[in-house]
């Protein structure tokens, strides 16, 4: 029951992450990414803080112990969102979630190597099958639109390392925190993650003088309905989830699971961007949720 609850949590995850990348997507390209990863992470330690007052454990856990605030810290240290949210700027989110579904090889190779997990055969094939629906998905969907267009290889070329570098942070990110959080509550465990994120990402805005932004972000209506909703589902909920299912499920699985928010897009962006859905499109997603039946199953 347990590894079935981590699935769950991994497929409810990915579900929260499609909404959280459109609408990051929409936030970032009108207040900077500096801006919305400290926004972001403002509300998110304010929803994670309304939730512990509204379950009756406070709005802040104090109560966690050294080794959790050492492995939870850490993992909020990652900087695999900025990375990310820069490079849905440079080439758009459909590119950069295609090189992002090498996060699940990442994870299943440093849980292997740090944490000693096994997937099995079937755990294997059925990774493989998720990440080549969701390569499948991205190549046919990057191939249009405005990030075919681009003309500037070095900003495609920073984007892709960019997205790459988010990938590796995204799975160093789950390890780590799959280290601290042991059975805690996976909210507590988010907001220690998220909390020592955003005093991070403040340091980094200082050094970067992104700070000077912050006002025009503050005063943008559309950005700011955009980032609410983003960071409901992102750093509230989204990271919440995918820490419960790390806690009940090998890193690596988990990971693939997560991934197939590229799948899970398609009709949300065709039903607000007016895209056609093409054969190859169904084909991927078919192929990727076969993966994580199989899975599942595993």
């Amino acid at each position: 029951m347990s590894a079935l609850t981590g699935s769950l949590a991994a497929l409810a995850t990915a579900a929260s992450w499609t909404l959280t990348s459109l609408a990051f997507e929409r936030a970032g390209r009108r207040m900077g990414s500096m801006s919305l990863n400290l926004l972001r992470l403002v509300l998110g330690c304010l929803f994670l803080g309304l939730y512990g007052l509204a379950t009756g454990r406070g709005f802040f856990p104090l109560g966690a112990g050294a080794h959790a605030w050492l492995w939870l810290g850490a993992s909020g240290l990652v900087l695999g969102d900025l990375l990310l949210f820069q490079a849905f700027i440079d080439i758009g989110a459909r590119i950069s979630m295609l090189v992002y579904a090498t996060a699940p090889a990442f994870a299943a190779l440093l849980g292997f190597l740090v944490l000693g997990e096994r997937p099995s055969l079937a755990g294997l094939g059925g990774m493989a099958l998720t990440m080549g629906g969701i390569v499948l998905v991205v190549m046919d969907r990057g191939g249009r639109g405005a990030e075919a267009s681009r003309s500037r290889a070095a900003l495609r070329a920073r984007g892709l390392l960019l997205a790459l570098g988010a990938a590796l942070g995204q799975a160093g990110g789950l390890i780590l925190s799959k280290l601290g959080a042991g059975s805690m509550d996976p909210f507590s465990g988010t907001q220690i993650r998220v909390s020592v994120a955003l005093v991070g990402f403040a340091l980094v805005l200082l050094a970067a003088r992104g700070y000077k932004a912050l006002p025009g972000a503050l005063r943008d209506g559309r950005a700011l309905v955009a980032l609410g909703i983003g960071s409901f589902f992102g750093p509230f909920l989204g990271v919440s989830l995918s820490l419960l299912a790390v806690q009940n499920a090998p890193a690596g699985i988990a990971s693939a699971i997560m991934s197939i928010s590229p799948v899970l897009i398609i009709l949300p962006s065709a039903a607000m961007l007016k895209e056609r859905i093409r054969l190859v499109e169904v084909l991927g997603a078919l192929l990727a949720v076969a993966g994580v039946f199989v899975l599942f199953l595993a």
